[in-house]
Formats: structure tokens, sequence, C-alpha cells
């Protein structure tokens, strides 16, 4: 199963507004609208702010700590990796419950097939 893109979304919601709407709504509007609400969920996550999305889960800015880790191709030498502002996902309730119905066999059978390419 290939991943989702963003076009797989402008297409899908133009899609299904095309038949309750008798395609009102152009796909580059559609296009447009998914870019500016990815565009605030990066702004708002880049000044610090967590972004809840009811049903589905909460993107949430965690700071890392300093740490000093290794280089694998010259281990004699120390790494210091500075802090930093990582992005956490948790799932909400609902997406938990859906996530215990997938079917895990594929879900590994569609890994294993792309660490092979």
């Amino acid at each position: 199963m290939p991943n989702l893109t963003k076009r797989d979304i402008v297409l899908q919601i133009y899609k299904e507004q095309e038949k309750c709407n008798n395609g009102e709504i152009l796909q580059n509007d559609v296009k447009e609208i998914v870019q500016r609400t990815l565009d605030i969920l990066s702004d708002s996550l880049a000044k610090g702010r967590n972004v809840e999305l009811r049903n589905f889960g909460v993107l949430e800015v965690q700071v890392r700590k300093p740490r000093v880790g290794r280089n694998p191709t010259k281990p004699e030498r120390d790494v210091v990796i500075p802090k930093r502002a990582i992005v956490k996902f948790k799932a909400g309730k609902e997406l938990k419950a859906a996530l215990k119905k997938l079917d895990l066999g594929m879900v590994e059978n569609t890994k294993a097939s792309r660490a092979r390419k």
C-alpha cells in the first residue's frame, strides 16, 4: 500500500465534494485549502504551539535535551548533539480504536516489500 500524499488528499476531497455539490469547487481550490491548512499547522508548530485535532490526535512540540553521540565512521570521536525542538504525535481515542482493527500482517508485508526495493 503506497504512502498517502498531499495530492491524494486533494483528489479524494475533490471527488467527494464533486458528488455532493455538482462540482462547485475546483480542484485547484481544494489544493489551496489543503495547503493553507498545512501552512497553518506548520506555522503554529514553528511558534511552539501544540496542535489538537479532535478525534485524530495531538501534534506536540517537545524540547530534546543536548546529548553526546557517536559518529559511526569515527567512533573514537564524540559528537555533541545540541538541544532542539521536535514534534511528537499522540493518537486520539478514535484513531487508536481504528488502529486496533488494522490488519497487522498487511502492514508488515507492505513494509517488507518496500525495504526490498
